[in-house]
C-alpha cells in the first residue's frame, strides 16, 4: 500500500474509530474482501453501501484507491437496469462543469443537497410527517438559495474568465 493510501486509511480510522473494510481489486477485475477472505461481486458491494458499511477498494498491486470507480460502476449498473435517477440532460450539465472554475462548488452543492434529502427521508421513515413537511420547505428554500448563489458566482466567473460558458438551464 502506498504512503498516500496508508495516510487516507489512518485518517479515516482516526475520525471513525475503526478502519474501513478493505476490498482488493485484481487485474482480472475480481474483488477480494480481506475481512471474509473471499471474492465478492458488485452486488455484494452494493449491499455494503446499503447497509452503511465503511469500506475502501484498493488496487491489489499498486494500493491505489479505486473506491469511487467501483461506486460509479454500481451507479452505471443501476442507471441501465431500471428507472434511472439521472436524465441525459442532467448528466450533460454535470459533464459541462468538469474543468470549470465552478466544479468544486457544484460537487459540494450536490453533496449537501443529497445529505439534506437523506435526512428528510430518514425523518419520513421514522413517521414524523409534520416535521418532514417543514424540512421539505427548508430544503427547497436552501436549494433555491444555493442555486441562486451558484448562478451569481457563475456570472462572476464569466466576468473573470471570458471563455467560461455556464451550463444551459433546463426548463
Amino acid at each position: 500500500m502506498s504512503a498516500a493510501s496508508k495516510a487516507t486509511s489512518a485518517s479515516h480510522e482516526a475520525v471513525t474509530g475503526h478502519a474501513p473494510r478493505v476490498l482488493k481489486k485484481y487485474p482480472n477485475r475480481r474483488l477480494y474482501d480481506t475481512r471474509s477472505s473471499s471474492y465478492i461481486t458488485l452486488a455484494d458491494v452494493k449491499q455494503m453501501v446499503l447497509a452503511g458499511e465503511d469500506f475502501e477498494v484498493r488496487d491489489a498491486k499498486s494500493g491505489e484507491d479505486l473506491t469511487r470507480s467501483i461506486l460509479l460502476q454500481i451507479i452505471l449498473e443501476e442507471e441501465s437496469g431500471g428507472v434511472p435517477i439521472f436524465s441525459s440532460s442532467m448528466l450533460s450539465n454535470i459533464i459541462r462543469f468538469y474543468g470549470h472554475a465552478m466544479q468544486g462548488l457544484m460537487g459540494s452543492m450536490l453533496e449537501r443537497n443529497l445529505q439534506a434529502f437523506a435526512e428528510m427521508q430518514q425523518q419520513l421513515v421514522q413517521g414524523q410527517a409534520p416535521l418532514v413537511q417543514g424540512l421539505m420547505g427548508t430544503y427547497l428554500e436552501q436549494s433555491r438559495a444555493m442555486f441562486e448563489t451558484m448562478q451569481q458566482q457563475m456570472a462572476q466567473a464569466g466576468a473573470i474568465f471570458p471563455g467560461f460558458t455556464p451550463p444551459k438551464k433546463d426548463r
